[in-house]
């Protein structure tokens, strides 16, 4: 009797989830490679990652047919001799991501290419009431109007930043209490609104991945942001993972108390980091000093570089405190870089000097002013989405040029 060859046995739904969850790795440790080094031939990405030829080549097929990467256009030979090694790029001329970032006084809306720049941005300034609804609807109609003004870019999804308690997996707005928001659905609207993909995230954790995607904390094992505007809030990210805790709660420092502080808070406490640090505090300060008639910070900052010897005073003494808090969270976490976001530190020599002063000589040189000074808000909405995007390259939610089907699960 002739033998037959055993049928092949039937892959489990188990091994078909393991085997996409390494191809979905795999090819985002492929697009990391290429931002972070190209153009760059797939010999060296293989060698700089661990992957094999094959794997890289395979996989730089899949994401050059999703129109994110392309050939560079002028091959590299190797000491002159055999087939050129042809290099590959991130292409960064046929899509964009929106950012929406929603602050105390405006919503920032902008478009990132796939290396973090923006390509355009807006405010908005918010009228009267804060109603989510309107302030979600305002800020669709303005990503679209910035869409309509860059012909030839196609939206890959959105991104939206937001201050106080976000939580990132059901794309809500759990509580921000200077907005008067509870419970925001925003993710839902943005989404239905645009009919893009949407990812939502708190500022400071969307702020320490732009850092490590494209700014100075690229490579850096541990990193801390500090975010000091109307809202002061914190992120930690590890083995290039944010924490984000139960319900994306961590980063909630508000009510941290600040030695020497002297602002009560509605909490019934003194000093804490917050009501002390706040742009809301120092524009107080400096409209009883008379240096300035509003609430913009920048302008205390325009009257320091004026030389206003009080406005100097203020921005120098916030960045201390500043510095303060950064200590107490190096004491706590211990990471090898700490990115501040504040606007003394980010426009004036003397305000991160203080700052460094007050965390210590012995650490003060892993602390840095953030890396995108002139566009932080709009990064921030920008860079909840391409972290996404460069987490899982091959997901089905993005857009695909046409013919081109969705990867298989």
């Amino acid at each position: 009797m002739p033998r037959t060859a055993a049928p092949p046995a039937p892959t489990s739904p188990v091994t078909r989830v393991a085997d996409s969850d390494r191809r979905r790795t795999s090819a985002s440790v492929v697009l990391r490679s290429v931002l972070e080094h190209g153009p760059v031939a797939r010999s060296t990405i293989a060698r700089l990652t661990g992957l094999s030829p094959a794997s890289v080549t395979d996989h730089c097929a899949r994401l050059t047919g999703l129109g994110l990467l392309r050939e560079a256009a002028v091959p590299r030979r190797s000491n002159g001799v055999g087939r050129p090694h042809v290099p590959v790029d991130l292409d960064d001329s046929r899509f964009v991501v929106g950012g929406v970032h929603v602050a105390v006084p405006y919503t920032t809306v902008s478009l990132l290419d796939l290396r973090g720049r923006v390509v355009a941005r807006r405010e908005l300034k918010h009228r009267g009431r804060l109603e989510p609804s309107e302030v979600l609807a305002r800020a669709s109609d303005g990503l679209g109007a910035l869409l309509e003004e860059a012909p030839g870019c196609r939206a890959l999804g959105v991104g939206v930043a937001v201050g106080g308690w976000v939580d990132r997996d059901s794309g809500t707005v759990v509580e921000h209490p200077l907005l008067g928001w509870r419970d925001v659905p925003v993710r839902e609207s943005v989404g239905a609104h645009t009919g893009l993909p949407v990812q939502v995230d708190g500022h400071a954790r969307a702020l320490v991945n732009a850092e490590r995607l494209f700014g100075q904390a690229r490579g850096n094992l541990s990193v801390l942001h500090l975010f000091v505007g109307n809202v002061v809030d914190a992120a930690f990210a590890t083995n290039d993972e944010v924490h984000h805790g139960p319900r994306s709660q961590a980063g909630a420092i508000a009510h941290l108390p600040l030695a020497g502080g002297t602002e009560p808070c509605e909490c019934g406490r003194v000093g804490c980091l917050q009501v002390e640090l706040s742009e809301r505090t120092l524009c107080r300060r400096a409209r009883q000093a008379g240096v300035i008639d509003g609430v913009n910070p920048m302008h205390v900052v325009a009257a320091a570089e004026a030389g206003n010897p009080v406005a100097v005073r203020l921005l120098r003494e916030r960045a201390r405190m500043v510095g303060r808090a950064a200590g107490l969270l190096l004491d706590v976490l211990n990471p090898e870089r700490v990115v501040v976001t504040e606007v003394g530190v980010l426009f004036r020599e003397d305000c991160l000097a203080a700052l460094r002063d007050e965390v210590g000589a012995g650490r003060s040189a892993g602390v840095s002013p953030s890396s995108f000074p002139d566009s932080v808000l709009a990064v921030a909405g920008g860079a909840v989405a391409l972290d996404v995007l460069y987490r899982d390259p091959l997901a089905s939610s993005w857009p695909r040029p046409p013919g081109v089907p969705p990867e298989p699960s």
